[in-house]
């Protein structure tokens, strides 16, 4: 037997799930379905979507969930968000919950954008003289303008996206839950929505993050649950699970190495294409990267360095007036990670070349790798490091000879004794 409850306030734990499930039963047919009802003789196959889910939250955790496409996130924060109940177990919540899963997913297609407010508001607990109190900064927020009067269904992606996420972010639950929302929208929007969640998260609010952004994951939360077929692999500090994961990640990843990826910004949504494709009406952006150069490379494939320094300059151009940040990233050519960079992780500030250009130039002297094919990556981040405006996936690759007796990847600091 399942059991959802909400917290008297008895317990510091804002949430808490002992034990829960989440199992659906499959019908080979409408009939049997039907039979089943009929009968009570029932023909299904289960699947249990989550199984014996056990986890506490106090005020101010922000906690981060990972994994494989089918592991059963999206159902953990249904039933944390109420609109899946559990099969087995007992979840317990505490205060003011606000689920960001489906944006936009309540809006009428019929009733304008400030209908829809007052509309979708009061689905999720606004009143009407509050959401009159609010309806101002949500439209700021939502930077919609005289849209906001026109029907939702005349609206692209990105405008429902932006009016929805200010409307359920326009009040400071007491626990928030996102599904993959930072995904989608505009640069500008993107740094809007993080921003607004780091602040909740700064003023005590409790989070539950799902991203496959593992980078938003590491700055965002404190804690990490990893989710595997259902169940629960890992769940502790953000780096130990996350590390735990991206192993396992890599060891399924037996594909050849992906081509160049670039994120670009057209009519509201966010399209990846390899560097060389773009379409031919990319929309403006304010932030992106412009090149990624390494020197000293020679000729052949990969390009031979020709020099005992790794030299990696990337530049990138800003139409925002604010100081850019850049994370430089060196792996193998088969995907294992080395080591990666970030200005803002050592305090480094780009140099301005003027006219909204910038350039920062990251050595690696007596590069200590062995032999091998490696690729460089660079991305272009916010002037807090958090908001990830463009990257160049494996944008480099050149080919290291430094012969050596014995094999491994990096000839580390080392003294005998």
């Amino acid at each position: 037997m399942s059991e959802l409850a909400e917290s008297d306030g008895e317990t510091s734990a804002v949430l808490r799930l002992d034990g829960v499930g989440k199992e659906y039963r499959l019908y080979d047919s409408p009939r049997d379905r039907l039979s089943a009802l009929i009968t009570g003789h029932s023909k299904h196959r289960s699947h249990w979507a989550l199984r014996d889910v056990g986890l506490e939250l106090h005020r101010g955790q922000c906690m981060g969930v990972v994994g494989d496409n089918g592991a059963g996130k999206s159902s953990l924060l249904k039933l944390i968000a109420g609109t899946l109940q559990p099969t087995t177990g007992r979840l317990t919540r505490h205060g003011r919950v606000t689920a960001i899963l489906e944006l936009g997913a309540g809006f009428h297609p019929d009733f304008s954008g400030r209908q829809n407010l007052y509309f979708g508001g009061s689905l999720i607990g606004i009143s009407h003289e509050e959401m009159t109190k609010l309806e101002r900064d949500i439209l700021d927020f939502s930077e919609l303008g005289d849209a906001i009067d026109r029907p939702v269904k005349t609206y692209s992606s990105g405008m429902t996206v932006r009016l929805a996420f200010a409307l359920v972010t326009a009040v400071e639950p007491d626990l928030l839950i996102i599904d993959e929302a930072l995904a989608v929208g505009d640069q500008n929007f993107q740094k809007k929505c993080v921003q607004r969640i780091d602040a909740f998260r700064r003023n005590g609010c409790t989070i539950l993050f799902c991203s496959h952004s593992l980078y938003h994951v590491r700055h965002l939360c404190n804690v990490a649950l990893w989710l595997d077929g259902g169940r629960v692999k890992a769940l502790g500090d953000t780096e130990s699970v996350l590390s735990s994961y991206e192993v396992h990640v890599r060891s399924q990843d037996t594909s050849s190495p992906p081509e160049q990826v670039i994120a670009v910004e057209q009519e509201g949504n966010t399209l990846e294409v390899p560097a060389g494709k773009l379409p031919a009406a990319r929309a403006p952006v304010t932030a992106k990267l412009v090149c990624v150069e390494v020197a000293n490379l020679g000729e052949g494939t990969p390009r031979l360095l020709e020099s005992t320094d790794l030299v990696v300059t990337v530049k990138a151009q800003l139409g925002t007036g604010e100081q850019p940040n850049f994370i430089i990233m060196l792996e193998q050519s088969r995907g294992v990670g080395i080591t990666s960079i970030a200005t803002h992780a050592e305090g480094i500030a780009p140099h301005h070349l003027g006219d909204g250009v910038w350039q920062t130039t990251l050595t690696f002297p007596e590069l200590p790798l062995h032999s091998g094919d490696y690729v460089v990556s660079a991305y272009l981040l916010d002037a807090h490091g958090l908001v990830v405006y463009e990257e160049w996936m494996r944008c480099v690759e050149f080919k290291l000879v430094a012969p050596s007796l014995t094999p491994g990847i990096v000839r580390l600091p080392h003294r005998w004794s």
